[in-house]
């Protein structure tokens, strides 16, 4: 996909990712979607815009108030366009601050197809069972953001939950949202010593493969910035950055 994402797709895209990180509710306003989760998950309790045009930094206040009378600290999602450009120095006045770099990527599903030549010993389940949810939360996973982060995977409609087992052992976990036309992937981990096997690109090529079973062509995914080995793996598979975001909390 070209790194210039059209309006559909980043409305798309923002509503998809909400459909998969599940927040408890969600309010809307003015081209904004408001998340409301007391959970971990900086998607699910973060305001984000939905196209990157300008909109008028008035709403900064608006915004931080409908979060504190939820009783929630105002986290604002901004993606790094120049509409957004004249909000930063109001955002610091206001006690904001960024922080979290990440990168929205997008791709075709032939890339992650070719991550790997086959699917072996990778289920997409609907529900995540224990030794997901255990390979998840170990190695190195705060357990309360992993908790929080689980229990939002698990609120999500259109998610499936892939497992790679060999011996009845679950090397390799991830989840697949399938909403708003896209493929998204979240939460992938590997168990540190089976890692450089391949053994995630034979769970991408799984959730790639129920993509093109239910005609989705089109997928996508939120990465830190910093981590350079996840960004190897889309490179790969031809992933590339549409726009990059970082998170404005309140002080």
């Amino acid at each position: 996909m070209a790194t210039s994402p059209t309006a559909a797709d980043i409305e798309s895209i923002e509503r998809a990712t909400l459909t998969a990180v599940a927040p408890e509710q969600i309010d809307a306003i003015d081209g904004w979607l408001l998340p409301m989760d007391p959970g971990t998950v900086g998607r699910a309790h973060s305001a984000v815009p939905l196209h990157h045009g300008p909109h008028d930094p008035a709403l900064i206040g608006t915004i931080a108030q409908r979060y504190r009378k939820a009783g929630l600290r105002p986290v604002l999602r901004l993606p790094d366009v120049p509409a957004f450009e004249p909000w930063w120095p109001e955002l610091r006045a206001q006690g904001f601050r960024r922080e979290q770099p990440t990168l929205t990527q997008t791709g075709a599903l032939d890339g992650l197809l070719a991550l790997a030549p086959n699917a072996d010993g990778v289920s997409l389940d609907p529900r995540p069972d224990a030794a997901w949810m255990a390979m998840f939360l170990g190695e190195g996973m705060d357990p309360v953001d992993g908790a929080s982060r689980s229990k939002a995977l698990s609120r999500a409609e259109g998610t499936l939950f892939a497992s790679l087992r060999q011996g009845g052992e679950t090397l390799a976990c991830g989840a697949a949202c399938y909403a708003q036309g896209w493929l998204s992937m979240h939460g992938l981990r590997t168990a540190a010593r089976q890692r450089g096997r391949g053994l995630a690109g034979r769970m991408i090529h799984a959730m790639a493969l129920e993509a093109q079973r239910r005609g989705i062509t089109r997928v996508f995914l939120q990465v830190d910035a910093s981590n350079e080995p996840a960004l190897a793996l889309y490179r790969r598979a031809g992933m590339a950055t549409a726009w990059s975001y970082a998170y404005w909390r309140a002080g």
